[in-house]
C-alpha cells in the first residue's frame, strides 16, 4: 500500500493538510451551520485543525513511521470528508464537485493500480450519495456520470503517463549500470551490488568471496592485433563469466582488463570458480591469436578481511601475486599471521 514516491507523497499530503485549515476556519464564517456555532464551533474547528496540523507534521517529519494502510486511507477519507463538507453546504455544483479530483490525482500519481480502482469507487459512491440527496435523479445521474467520465479518464491518464516515466527510467538506469562492450555491470553497479552482499553476510552470518580478475597481457593483445581484437578478447571473458556465476552471484567489469566475480561461497567455492572461469577462457576459439588467459585474486569475507573495504584490498593484493608469479593463475589470500597468499598456476 506504500505510494511508489513516499517523500513526494508525505509532502501533498501535508501542504494539503496545511492548506484546508485555513480553508474550514473560512468555511465556518461563511456557513455557520458548516462546524455548528458558539462553543460546539470552536470546538470542532480546534479538533479538526489540530487532527490537520498532527497529520501534516506526521508526513512532514516522519513518514517512514507512518502505517502501509494510511497511504490509501488518506484519498478515501478525503472523499468522506468532501461529502460531508457537499451535504452540508448542500453544494451538488461545480465547486463542490470539483473538490473530488484531489484524492483521484493523489491515487492516480502515487499508488498503484489497484489502490487507483478503490480511490474511484469511494469518490463514486460519495458523489451518489451528493448528488441523489441534494439533486432531483435524473440530474444527479447527469451528473455522476459526467463527474465520474472525467475523473476516470484522468486517473487512466495519469497512471499511464507515470508507467511510461517508470518504464524509461528503468531503461535509462540499466543502461547507466551496463558496461557497453560486455554487458556486464559496471563499476557502479558493482558497487551497489557488494554493499548488498556485505548486508546479507552480515544477516546470516555466511561468506562471501571477491574474484578480482584481470585478462593477462591485454596491451599486447591491443597493440599487437588492433583493439577490436581486444574487445573480443574482453567478450570473451564476459561469456566466460556469465556461463560460471549462479543467479546470487555477481559478474561485473571495472573497466579496461578489470573483472571482478562476487559470490556467497566460501574459499573452497571461490577457488573452483575461478578454476572454471579460467578453463573456459582458455577453451575460446573466437579470439583470433588465441585464447587469453586470465590472473584471478581471491578473498573471502570474513576469512580474509573484517569489511568490505579490506574485502577489497586482499583481493587485489592476491591479484598482485598471482602477476607477479608469473600470471595465467590465480592466488587465495590470507590472513597476515599465515602469511601473504598461496599461487596456483594453470
Amino acid at each position: 500500500m506504500h505510494p511508489r514516491d513516499r517523500h513526494a507523497a508525505s509532502r501533498a499530503v501535508a501542504y494539503l493538510c496545511l492548506a484546508a485549515i485555513p480553508f474550514i476556519i473560512v468555511s465556518l464564517l461563511l456557513v455557520p451551520e458548516f462546524l455548528g456555532t458558539g462553543v460546539a464551533a470552536a470546538v470542532n474547528v480546534v479538533v479538526l485543525n489540530a487532527l490537520l496540523g498532527a497529520a501534516a507534521f506526521a508526513c512532514w517529519r516522519m513518514p517512514d513511521r507512518l502505517p502501509e494502510w494510511f497511504w490509501v486511507a488518506i484519498p478515501v477519507g478525503a472523499a468522506a470528508a468532501i461529502m460531508w463538507m457537499d451535504l452540508v453546504t448542500k453544494d451538488a455544483g461545480v465547486t463542490g464537485q470539483l473538490f473530488f479530483l484531489w484524492p483521484v490525482l493523489y491515487a492516480a500519481t502515487f499508488l498503484r493500480r489497484l489502490y487507483v480502482y478503490i480511490v474511484l469507487v469511494a469518490v463514486l459512491v460519495a458523489e451518489c450519495v451528493v448528488t441523489f440527496v441534494i439533486l432531483t435523479p435524473a440530474k444527479a445521474a447527469a451528473d455522476v456520470v459526467g463527474l465520474m467520465t472525467t475523473l476516470a479518464m484522468s486517473a487512466v491518464i495519469i497512471v499511464f503517463l507515470r508507467e511510461r516515466r517508470d518504464q524509461l527510467f528503468e531503461v535509462l538506469e540499466s543502461q547507466a549500470l551496463a558496461d557497453p562492450l560486455t554487458g556486464l555491470p559496471n563499476r557502479r553497479s558493482f558497487d551497489r551490488d557488494l554493499a548488498q552482499h556485505a548486508a546479507w553476510a552480515r544477516r546470516h552470518g555466511g561468506p562471501i568471496a571477491l574474484l578480482t580478475v584481470d585478462l593477462d597481457n591485454f596491451k599486447t593483445i591491443n597493440d599487437t592485433w588492433g583493439h577490436a581484437v581486444g574487445d573480443q578478447a574482453l567478450q570473451s571473458v564476459s561469456r566466460a563469466m556469465r556461463e560460471v556465476v549462479r543467479e546470487t552471484d555477481v559478474a561485473a567489469r571495472l573497466g579496461g582488463d578489470e573483472f571482478v566475480v562476487l559470490l556467497r561461497s566460501d574459499m573452497r567455492g571461490a577457488t573452483r570458480v575461478a578454476e572454471a572461469l579460467a578453463a573456459r577462457v582458455a577453451a575460446a576459439t573466437d579470439v583470433p591469436g588465441g585464447a587469453p588467459t586470465l590472473s584471478i585474486g581471491i578473498a573471502v569475507l570474513p576469512d580474509n578481511a573484517d569489511t568490505v573495504d579490506g574485502l577489497v584490498a586482499a583481493s587485489d593484493a592476491a591479484l598482485y601475486e598471482a602477476k607477479v608469479h608469473g600470471r595465467n593463475r590465480y592466488a587465495c589470500a590470507r590472513p597476515a599471521a599465515r602469511g601473504p597468499v598461496s599461487d596456483h598456476a594453470r
